[in-house]
């Protein structure tokens, strides 16, 4: 790899690159999570332009956003999904972003390991 520079061009070593790309892993994959959710929520502005296409993109949407967002959040999340894309008008709401900026951005509903074990400890039974 090239990179510019006032003086020149220096060529970096493939460890140095290797190094920033496994320090920028973390934040690529919840930052492709979301590039994937204002994807999904484009396809879903756009169904709201011919209606036929939305009554098939509504389960469609409904069933991605249960994979995508886990068993107990994915029931509530797939059954809002299919809901706003079914009904007239509500295409324009971005859900999966939303979903997206509640549970992975702002983590509300990730319980802490730390916390609930401190909260409910488990019975150890004495020997």
């Amino acid at each position: 790899l090239v990179v510019a520079r006032e003086a020149g061009a220096r060529r970096l070593s493939d460890e140095t690159w290797f190094n920033f790309v496994e320090n920028m892993k973390p934040i690529s994959k919840k930052y492709r999570r979301l590039f994937h959710c204002i994807a999904l929520d484009a396809v879903g502005m756009v169904s709201a332009t011919i209606p036929i296409i939305d009554v098939i993109w509504a389960p469609i949407a409904a069933s991605i956003s249960y994979r995508m967002f886990g068993d107990k959040r994915g029931k509530y999340t797939s059954i809002i999904t299919f809901v706003e894309e079914i009904l007239p008008v509500t295409d324009l709401l971005p859900t999966f972003t939303i979903f997206w900026l509640l549970f992975d951005f702002l983590k509300i509903g990730n319980k802490n390991k730390e916390q609930s074990s401190a909260t409910n400890p488990q019975y150890v039974h004495p020997q």
